[in-house]
């Protein structure tokens, strides 16, 4: 597995989204996601977006952070917020998900983040399991679903990792292996 950054605005960046998008509107039976998100939004030193490509080169895989600061929204200073997070069903169970949110950290911490935020739904289990089990916990709702009752909101503070996480190359030049479901918004 490869992982790289890309725009948001790529052509398989948006191939994923739309895949999300669409299991988003499955499970819970409206339109999918609809929090304002441009291209831009992700463009380094502000974010970064990656896509996980399979060995025929094929993405499978995806995620993103975005810097946010404090706002009418709820939002804190310092907040980098997960967005896109989405692995295909036919490589789920591998740990693509945990690769993917762990090279967000390491990429939101090396920005300056200090909290990294994310907005889920009680229809994503798995989405709910990879956080808990990643050091997130349940934080005051912010922004777009912050007021729907489906919407859960977790955060993690930002510090130096305890311990070397395995190598997860965001350039795309190096391999990251791994599992996950539609995670968050």
């Amino acid at each position: 597995m490869d992982m790289r950054t890309v725009s948001f605005g790529h052509p398989d960046a948006v191939k994923l989204n739309d895949r999300v998008q669409l299991e988003y509107a499955e499970r819970y039976g409206d339109e999918g996601d609809v929090t304002p998100l441009a291209p831009n939004m992700f463009d380094p030193p502000q974010g970064r977006y990656l896509i996980v490509y399979d060995d025929e080169g094929t993405p499978v895989a995806t995620g993103g952070w975005r810097s946010q600061d404090k706002n009418e929204d709820g939002y804190s200073d310092g907040d980098a917020e997960i967005k896109r997070m989405y692995v295909t069903p036919e490589v789920r169970g591998r740990g693509l998900a945990r690769r993917v949110l762990a090279a967000l950290e390491e990429d939101a911490r090396a920005a300056g983040r200090t909290r990294m935020v994310l907005e889920t739904g009680t229809k994503q289990p798995e989405a709910l399991a990879l956080y808990a089990s990643s050091g997130y916990e349940p934080c005051v709702k912010f922004g777009h679903y912050r007021f729907h009752e489906l919407s859960r909101c977790y955060a993690k503070p930002l510090t130096a990792p305890a311990t070397t996480p395995a190598p997860a190359t965001i350039a795309g030049h190096g391999t990251a292996h791994g599992a996950g479901a539609p995670a968050a918004g």
